[in-house]
């Protein structure tokens, strides 16, 4: 039986936040239980190097999201676990693929946009060519879906695009991947303004985390007086958005944040009992935040466990990460074959 090809690729600037977790690697998980499906999980390492990095850290960053991968239940004998730089065949695909698109789609992407804007003295060749060597990514293993955020979607457009653009002029069989919608596609950040990142500080909860960094981590998530009115804005096929409009009449953006917290770790029934109270008798933030750290807590206590059983185990580890190297360059290698075939280059 043919099995369709799920990847998941996170950058290597540093460990797995609960972003990353309920948006990728929870989702990604249950699929490798799934006969249908080879999941695929890459540490983009190269990705990591299109924005400012310290080389120095680097490979220390590569190995931490591999454990984090691991203690979150990967099980590399259902699943492969690879570092992007370890299969040159990414960046030879991604060179043929830059043949079909015009630097002035590349330079219109919103993602790009926002990324020149935040890092204004590194806008590099390598920032542009971001989505190519994405398309790339996701192409060479002729993935079917990945799970990425909506943030994501202008990234996967554009490999769609690849895709129909290289079937058409050279016969090739790319798929058009599709978005794999997770629970927690999206996670809000802490500081009530956009979604979870390792980019912003302060607006993530690391794997690991003990439960008084949660809970610092979780004060400081802007509140308002508890008490107020709930909208809901049809943005969303599963009922609208919320906004929560405080007495005095301004939006509560941490308030969100938390309550979107709450529906992940905790159901949403329990998040509708807050909304009860939010439009009633009002929230007492500090016994939110205080049970939704030990729900979060819970959780993750049982992979910090695992985690640290693998921080000790170095030869299982580098026995993974070369095993699931290997399969992915069988992978690259059959696939990049065909392309230059298709392209007459052999």
């Amino acid at each position: 039986m043919n099995k369709k090809r799920v990847l998941s690729g996170i950058r290597a600037t540093g460990r797995l936040h609960i972003g990353n977790y309920l948006g990728m690697v929870k989702g990604m998980v249950s699929l490798q239980e799934n006969p249908k499906y080879e999941p695929l999980f890459m540490v983009a390492d190269l990705h990591a190097m299109t924005t400012p990095f310290d080389h120095k850290e680097l490979k220390q960053d590569i190995r931490e999201v591999v454990l984090d991968y691991l203690a979150a239940g990967l099980d590399p004998k259902k699943a492969s676990v690879f570092i992007q730089s370890d299969v040159p065949e990414h960046l030879e695909l991604a060179y043929y693929f830059s043949t079909v698109v015009s630097i002035a789609r590349m330079s219109h992407l919103p993602t790009y946009k926002e990324k020149v804007k935040q890092h204004s003295k590194n806008n590099t060749m390598a920032l542009l060519y971001y989505p190519v060597l994405m398309a790339a990514d996701i192409l060479i293993y002729k993935t079917d879906i990945l799970p990425v955020g909506d943030d994501q979607l202008p990234h996967l457009e554009v490999t769609r695009e690849i895709a129909r653009k290289m079937n058409e002029r050279y016969g090739t069989d790319f798929p058009e991947p599709e978005q794999l919608k997770t629970q927690g596609h999206y996670v809000p950040s802490l500081t009530g303004e956009g979604k979870m990142s390792k980019s912003v500080p302060g607006s993530y909860i690391n794997l690991t985390d003990d439960f008084s960094e949660i809970k610092k981590k979780l004060a400081s998530t802007p509140t308002d007086s508890g008490k107020g009115t709930l909208r809901i804005i049809d943005r969303r096929k599963n009922g609208g958005s919320r906004e929560y409009v405080n007495e005095v009449g301004e939006h509560s953006k941490g308030v969100v944040s938390l309550l979107e917290l709450v529906e992940l770790f905790q159901g949403n029934s329990k998040r509708r009992e807050y909304e009860k109270l939010y439009a009633t008798t009002g929230i007492k933030y500090q016994d939110l935040k205080e049970d939704l750290a030990k729900v979060i807590y819970k959780e993750l206590k049982p992979i910090q466990k695992k985690r640290k059983d693998l921080e000790k185990n170095t030869k299982y580890v580098d026995k993974v990460i070369e095993e699931g190297g290997k399969r992915a360059r069988e992978i690259a290698k059959a696939t990049l074959a065909e392309v230059k075939e298709r392209m007459r280059l052999v």
